[in-house]
């Protein structure tokens, strides 16, 4: 017996290497096996990493958001406090003829997840420069990630298994953090989150071609059931996820960026069936709705920009989808017509439409037996035999991805992603909503929302005019006079005039300072701008005033 475990611990002590998995080489390296207990000083020192962490000066501002770091150090001592009792258990029971059980650790650098980790974290870093925010919340992304690893070490041994140390936890935290964060007083809800994709992934899972594995991505599990839960509750201002979702657009050439580091997944992981005719599905369905309607289906772009990156950096997980080359062109188009579908039955229900992105993913994943099944009844001799085959070979992602490369040139040459775009003009909007075009009334008074929320003066009196007329919505004079105070506290003087006269529904056109927010089309303040080229870029949206005055200095 002892030579037999002289020669398991000699094996263990040699276990280092690397070895294929999924059709990509990774690097593994087993850790010697020592006392049990000894191995739960790794979560230790997360932990109180996690603790220092809480000192910062970005922490400190908030005494919620300190509460949330220390009550979640808490809660991982208290769970390692657990372990360890239930470690002690098991070696006074064991005897001498008993090999030594407990925690044990590999490490695993797995190319799926630090290739996927530097793509999101170059998201980060590009997004952040133009929204500072972003840059902000660096210390919470840090302290999500050591919370993860930690938790996620301790539940795997907690049903005595090994625990794979890699990159694994870094795609999930930053996924989860590229859609969704809860605001400092509402903060613990943010380790929650990451908990719940944590024991989804445990717990949740299935057989799958002879094999246990998890039944869904688990970014994505956490994003939906939490979304589903903010909009049952009627919670969604608790998170910053509105800001999230329209702040990606003040990064210049977002979709140009987000294509180029899509391509680097593409090629190494074979995703471009899933994210192409995502993509493809939900450009086809624009294209026709604008041409039928003779406005655009979304506001400021033909795909959203966090659609857009949905479709590359969520729906991605090559665990959690089908693997055969049909029945990944099935998924990307189901989660095209999901999205489509959820945004405007999350818009006719009031629930904001960002959600759209997050909420079909869980269940698409459900569906992938499903689709497997089809696709492998699909008859060998069809023209769709190529639904037999494994996977995607190499020579074959590469024409696809030069397909997807021309469609994107494409749909930037006719301006649908980082050009100009027909809705960025509220003058549009204004000419749809007299036209009585679908659904261009709702949208004009959702833009002129956003706009008076930014400190437009013009647009808080547009509001307050149409809440007082009633015509191009429901009439509502308490609702105008709080427009028209804010007009007018904004300095522009046809807001006090309708204000002090409840008669009155003076208008006036828009002043450089109103400009510089109408005209943005998605980016950030044109406060750089002369007045001149403000006029003559007013003029390029249609206003017709602006188009004398370009010469103005």
């Amino acid at each position: 017996m002892v030579a037999t475990n002289t020669k398991k611990g000699a094996r263990r002590r040699s276990g280092h290497g690397a070895r294929r998995r999924g059709g990509k080489s990774e690097s593994t390296l087993d850790i010697p096996t020592r006392s049990p207990l000894q191995r739960l000083r790794l979560p230790f020192i997360l932990t109180l990493l996690l603790f220092l962490l809480s000192f910062t000066a970005r922490v400190q501002e908030s005494p919620a958001l300190l509460l949330s770091f220390h009550g979640a150090c808490a809660a991982l001592l208290a769970f390692q406090g657990l372990l360890y009792w239930q470690f002690r258990s098991r070696l006074r029971e064991q005897t001498a003829d008993t090999e030594a059980t407990g925690p044990s650790l590999e490490i695993a650098l797995r190319p799926q997840h630090y290739v996927q980790a530097s793509v999101q974290a170059s998201v980060f870093a590009y997004w952040g420069y133009y929204w500072q925010p972003v840059y902000d919340h660096i210390p919470l992304l840090i302290g999500q990630l050591l919370f993860a690893y930690v938790f996620d070490m301790l539940l795997h041994w907690s049903r005595r298994a090994k625990y794979t140390l890699g990159f694994g936890p870094f795609p999930i935290i930053f996924s989860i953090n590229l859609f969704l964060w809860f605001r400092d007083d509402w903060f613990y809800m943010q380790f929650v989150m990451i908990a719940a994709g944590f024991l989804g992934k445990e717990f949740i899972r299935w057989q799958r071609e002879g094999r246990s594995t998890h039944i869904f991505n688990p970014s994505a599990f956490t994003l939906g059931l939490f979304s589903l839960v903010l909009i049952v509750t009627g919670t969604t201002d608790l998170t910053h996820g509105q800001n999230i979702a329209s702040t990606l657009t003040l990064a210049p050439n977002i979709y140009t960026f987000l294509f180029l580091v899509g391509l680097i997944v593409m090629y190494l992981f074979s995703i471009t069936l899933v994210a192409g005719t995502a993509a493809l599905a939900l450009f086809g369905l624009s294209a026709l709705y604008s041409a039928t309607t003779g406005v655009p289906y979304f506001v400021d772009a033909e795909i959203p920009a966090a659609v857009f990156l949905g479709l590359h950096l969520l729906i991605s997980d090559p665990s959690t989808s089908p693997r055969t080359p049909v029945g990944k062109a099935i998924f990307g188009t189901a989660y095209g017509l999901g999205v489509f579908a959820l945004y405007r039955i999350l818009g006719e229900m009031g629930i904001p439409t960002f959600y759209d992105k997050l909420l079909c993913v869980p269940l698409l994943n459900l569906l992938v037996p499903t689709i497997d099944r089809a696709v492998r009844g699909l008859h060998a001799r069809t023209p769709l035999n190529i639904a037999n085959q494994r996977q995607v070979s190499s020579r074959s992602n590469v024409i696809l991805m030069g397909i997807w490369a021309m469609v994107f040139i494409a749909m930037s040459a006719t301006g649908k992603t980082d050009g100009r775009h027909t809705g960025d003009s509220v003058v549009f909007w204004q000419q749809a909503c007299a036209e009585g075009r679908p659904g261009a009334c709702e949208t004009l008074i959702q833009l002129e929302t956003t706009y008076c929320d930014d400190n437009s003066g013009w647009a808080c009196n547009e509001l307050g005019v149409q809440l007082r007329e009633g015509q191009v919505t429901t009439a509502d004079p308490a609702l105008a006079r709080g427009y028209f105070s804010r007009a007018c506290e904004l300095r522009f003087q046809p807001g006090c005039v309708n204000l002090l006269d409840e008669d009155a529904s003076a208008r006036a056109t828009p002043r450089p300072l109103d400009l510089q927010l109408l005209l943005r089309e998605g980016g950030r303040n044109l406060s750089g701008l002369s007045e001149a080229a403000l006029y003559q870029r007013a003029c390029e949206h249609g206003w017709e005033y602006a188009c004398g005055q370009q010469g103005a200095p």
